[in-house]
């Protein structure tokens, strides 16, 4: 049983009676970094609500694997099994120290019978993953392996002079993240530094030099 104060932020405008039900069905367990929350195919075991931390759901393929979408705080995973049946579609991995909020299917089932917006709460989070999904076919689809790099570069937080900013996580999760291979990211880094882009600065993190160029790369 949890707090309903924990599960509170992550359940906006929901009736306080109906957090409370969820919270006393809810139990919260704790993920160590690269650690397995669920498996590709294995039966589930309720909704996963991130209360900290991050988590990265991703496909294998031989001795390959993709990401298919990360989840932060507030994030939900596990909603397609638990409400079309059958197994987990990929696997959930903890990129970092990170705690979830369990709720089981009868929980859920609950709580939409007790206030049928719960129901909405759930679609509008679902909406916005295929959402974000086909925005990242599109890329996958239209742009080159450097171009996702330029404009993943781009989108990463600066440090305090707005110009330096760090990769957060080895160059193969980074490959797994665009849909490609370690060997391509090494590569794709160096295109960026010899075009005047980004300058390295060890340790993961590289100087945008020119944002201008950056994003000449990523329309490539």
């Amino acid at each position: 049983m949890l707090a309903p104060e924990t599960l509170a932020p992550f359940f906006v405008d929901t009736p306080r009676e109906v957090v409370d039900a969820l919270a006393r069905h809810a139990v919260e367990r704790a993920f160590a970094p690269q650690e397995v929350i669920f498996l590709a195919g294995a039966e589930p075991r309720g909704l996963h609500v991130v209360l900290a931390g991050r988590v990265r759901v991703v496909r294998a393929r031989g001795d390959r694997q993709h990401v298919v979408h990360t989840e932060g705080p507030g994030g939900t995973l596990g909603e397609v099994p638990l409400f079309a049946g059958g197994g987990y579609p990929a696997t959930a991995v903890a990129a970092e120290p990170t705690r979830c909020a369990v709720l089981s299917r009868d929980a859920l089932l609950a709580a939409v019978a007790a206030e049928p917006r719960v129901a909405f709460l759930l679609l509008e989070r679902l909406a916005a993953r295929v959402r974000g999904l086909v925005a990242r076919l599109d890329g996958l689809a239209l742009q080159g392996a450097t171009g996702r790099l330029a404009a993943w570069l781009l989108a990463r937080p600066a440090d305090r002079t707005g110009r330096a900013v760090s990769l957060g996580m080895t160059q193969g999760a980074l490959a797994e993240e665009l849909g490609t291979v370690r060997e391509v990211v090494v590569r794709g880094l160096r295109a960026l530094a010899r075009r005047g882009a980004v300058r390295p600065l060890g340790g993961g993190r590289f100087e945008i030099v020119s944002r201008d160029e950056l994003r000449r790369a990523a329309e490539e």
